[in-house]
């Protein structure tokens, strides 16, 4: 069988950190998040995979290749011009002509969840669909089923009829292209596979599964957390690279080669240190805390349930809690990040222009690319910097600040 992840959008809610990288390619628990999908289809045996790319398309080619470095064969298919899932899908015309399983690239899914799909597709031969119950599901697509199989869904409806939506994953026969062919516009002006799949369930030709391993939609930047603590939680640590007498490692930490661990570092696992950082001396990591290739956390640092991303420096007396740093930023001495509210409550965030709940009750600060700031920075719970901002010396900065912007 084969395999198709739709990853062609811009990712424009996850912004600023897809502003200058795919989101496929965000790093998460040690590896870009589409990495984690990759591995659980090449564990079912699916090692033929089509990925559909369209924004940064060559930075996904250009990372993947051929996927001889995952063990599997990776081809590319373009959607030049995005006009809705089915669309998307509709591009993998005359190159799949077998059953297929579909992914969308921006949710978690797990090797589990996806093994029971193909089962189910293999015991009845139907249109398999996966679906989870979400406690908010009018942002999504909305499953009406009955003895397992789809009566119809409901996209974004204001009263959702049930609380289990469509999880953006497929097990498609190949006659779902002439399907799609048949599919009309929707009043979006797209061709949605909500109406292509409404039209299979009005034959009785579509099985519900259920996910329960860990599924997530990453559809704001601060989901990127939640992403990377449920991936961090099944992770095993090991030691590749070398830590320094007097360091303490506790819990599941895993060392790249080439990643250096400084005496006086202390680390609590579940932690993930990529290739070519230097830690420490006497600095403190905490738990679910994912550090990019080469990044610098030095003397008197305390990170905590971050990633921060390729290249970044947060060399002394720096705190970082509950954060999503870009790459090749660099954090002035006595740079902080706030990451709790004084009243305790959930950080809102000015997000897309409004200001809205994040529904976390600690969040630090959402970096873009090449941000600088002073020394004695400080940075409010919930608040977002685009790429290129400074932060200068002693300033404060709180809610959106802008590509480019200095906050003096």
């Amino acid at each position: 069988m084969k395999a198709l992840l739709l990853a062609a959008g811009e990712g424009t809610r996850l912004r600023p950190l897809t502003s200058n990288t795919p989101k496929p390619l965000l790093l998460v628990a040690g590896k870009p998040f589409m990495s984690h999908v990759l591995e659980a289809l090449k564990e079912l045996g699916i090692e033929d995979v089509f990925i559909l790319v369209g924004w940064k398309a060559n930075k996904i080619k250009e990372y993947y290749g051929d996927g001889s470095r995952l063990g599997i064969r990776v081809r590319y298919l373009e959607q030049r011009e995005r006009m809705g899932t089915a669309h998307a899908i509709g591009c993998a015309e005359g190159h799949i002509d077998e059953p297929f399983m579909c992914l969308n690239g921006d949710v978690i899914m797990f090797r589990d969840d996806l093994g029971r799909m193909l089962e189910k597709h293999r015991a009845t031969g139907s249109t398999v669909m996966g679906a989870v119950t979400v406690p908010d599901p009018h942002r999504f697509g909305v499953i009406e089923a009955e003895d397992g199989r789809l009566v119809k869904i409901h996209e974004k409806p204001e009263v959702p009829p049930t609380d289990q939506i469509n999880a953006g994953a497929f097990v498609f026969n190949p006659d779902i292209f002439a399907r799609i062919r048949k599919t009309p516009k929707s009043v979006r002006g797209e061709y949605e596979i909500t109406d292509t799949l409404n039209a299979l369930a009005a034959e009785n030709d579509v099985r519900i599964e259920t996910l329960t391993e860990g599924w997530m939609d990453v559809g704001r930047p601060w989901d990127l957390l939640q992403a990377n603590e449920i991936l961090m939680s099944r992770m095993k640590g090991r030691v590749d690279g070398t830590v320094e007498a007097g360091a303490t490692l506790k819990g599941e930490v895993f060392v790249e080669r080439g990643a250096t661990v400084r005496s006086g570092s202390y680390i609590e696992g579940p932690v993930y240190i990529s290739e070519g950082c230097d830690i420490g001396p006497n600095c403190y990591i905490r738990p679910s805390t994912c550090l990019g290739p080469n990044v610098k956390v030095g003397a008197s640092v305390e990170v905590k349930n971050s990633i921060i991303m390729a290249k970044t420096h947060v060399p002394h007396f720096n705190y970082v809690g509950d954060s999503i740093i870009g790459e090749r930023c660099n954090f002035g001495a006595g740079t902080k990040v706030a990451n709790l509210r004084f009243d305790d409550k959930p950080v809102k965030v000015t997000f897309r222009g409004e200001l809205i709940d994040s529904g976390r009750r600690k969040l630090g600060v959402i970096m873009g690319d090449d941000v600088k700031t002073g020394i004695n920075a400080m940075i409010d719970p919930g608040t977002i910097i685009f790429e290129n901002a400074i932060i200068g010396p002693g300033a404060v900065a709180r809610g959106n600040v802008g590509p480019g912007s200095k906050v003096l």
